[in-house]
């Protein structure tokens, strides 16, 4: 299988920083295509330039020649292999190429003016003579929405797929909005979902032009929440609010740098999910500590102090217990159902407990919210038992019939 590019129809537009074809080679790269050959075909046009190639396992080939998008793509096709064709001015789901990649027999996908599609050698007759390939591969058959896997497991909902056309600055700002916004998961806290967006959208396209890899992020968001411990700790709680806030925002600007610029990794992956897993419990019993007098004062017979070890406790329940969902069904508890999704919202989390504690800090009621901290943790806690337990008991999915 070949990836063929029609850089004959070309965009200068950068998304994200990141032009169309190094975006095309970048998806290719990302959803692991088992290619041969990648194929920019510039027609009778000069070679554009792009950003920079992104490290494939196949070589990359610039080939000239006559005619419009329709007969330079019959060309292509008379070598006899499959081809994964798309333009220079497309911006494509990623997940469409691993799609189509997979899927048998010819098709496209055509939106927007822009295009994706799987062509067959065989079906090299069904190309039109056309200037661009929305018009090339009309004969084609479509793949429709129904048709198309959309649930995204790290996303935590389903997300149809989407294809533009970028050829201008305000389509290029439009789709950048789309792609933004369609990098949220669909269960979070309130304050990710409906506070944070506007500080992580001022942070993330400049970040992204600048090419600022997204784990350095991570490693700035990893400083500031160990920073934060022994500020709680010995009472400096709103320096330590500072560090936590800071944190939080740039827990959402790391990943959705990662997944708009394909700079997402495996180590990557490791340091945030686990910063997201560990730091919640030292952050608590800083505020535990602060609250008792720093250090020196801490008395481990303290109320206080035993409300933190509850607090650890239940926090380490809790997540054992929202394992046995995803061990069992591969996928996260608060994508099961609409209300799982909404009791994500205020559910016992870090982001919902820091702006709770903050505010009743400030009204001199920390300790009082403390214990309501400790007792929230207990009811989210019962309430992922007993739901999971629930699920476990009835939950049966559906099974395709055989065709």
């Amino acid at each position: 299988m070949k990836l063929w590019i029609d850089a004959g129809r070309f965009s200068a537009e950068r998304v994200f920083g990141i032009d169309m074809i190094e975006r095309h080679l970048k998806a290719a790269r990302h959803q692991k295509l088992d290619l041969s050959e990648v194929i920019i075909d510039i027609g009778a046009g000069s070679a554009p330039t792009w950003t920079s190639e992104p490290r494939l396992h196949c070589p990359v080939r610039i080939v000239s020649g006559d005619g419009d998008c329709g007969t330079r793509l019959k060309r292509a096709l008379e070598a006899g292999e499959v081809l994964l064709v798309t333009d220079a001015a497309s911006l494509a789901d990623a997940r469409l190429y691993r799609y189509l990649a997979d899927r048998k027999g010819s098709c496209a996908i055509r939106a927007n003016k822009g295009a994706i599609g799987r062509i067959e050698p065989v079906d090299a007759a069904a190309v039109l003579p056309a200037p661009t390939l929305d018009a090339a591969t009309g004969h084609l058959a479509e793949v429709s929405q129904d048709e198309f896997p959309a649930f995204v497991a790290k996303l935590r909902r389903s997300l149809p797929y989407y294809l533009f056309s970028v050829t201008g600055p305000a389509e290029r700002k439009s789709v950048e909005k789309f792609l933004f916004w369609s990098n949220y998961k669909g269960s979070t806290d309130f304050f990710t979902k409906y506070v944070y967006p506007p500080l992580v959208w001022m942070m993330v396209p400049p970040l992204a032009r600048a090419r600022v890899h997204p784990n350095a992020v991570t490693i700035v968001s990893i400083i500031l929440t160990v920073l934060a411990v022994p500020l709680f700790a010995t009472g400096h709680f709103w320096w330590g609010f500072a560090c936590a806030y800071g944190m939080s925002v740039l827990d959402s600007v790391d990943g959705k740098l990662a997944r708009l610029t394909f700079t997402d990794s495996a180590i990557g992956n490791v340091l945030d999910h686990g910063l997201d897993i560990v730091h919640p419990p030292f952050w608590y019993f800083g505020w535990a500590i602060g609250l008792l007098g720093g250090w020196a004062a801490m008395d481990p017979a303290s109320p206080l102090w035993h409300a933190a070890l509850w607090m650890l406790g239940l926090y380490i329940l809790d997540r054992l217990i929202l394992a046995v969902y995803r061990a069992k069904y591969k996928r996260g508890l608060h994508t099961h159902a609409p209300m799982d999704a909404f009791v994500r919202t205020f559910i016992s989390r870090r982001n919902i407990n820091l702006p709770l504690f903050t505010v009743c800090y400030a009204l001199g009621w920390g300790i009082e919210a403390f214990y309501f901290i400790v007792l929230w943790q207990a009811l989210t806690c019962a309430y992922h038992g007993l739901r999971t337990i629930w699920i476990l008991m009835t939950f049966r999915p559906a099974v395709s019939k055989p065709t």
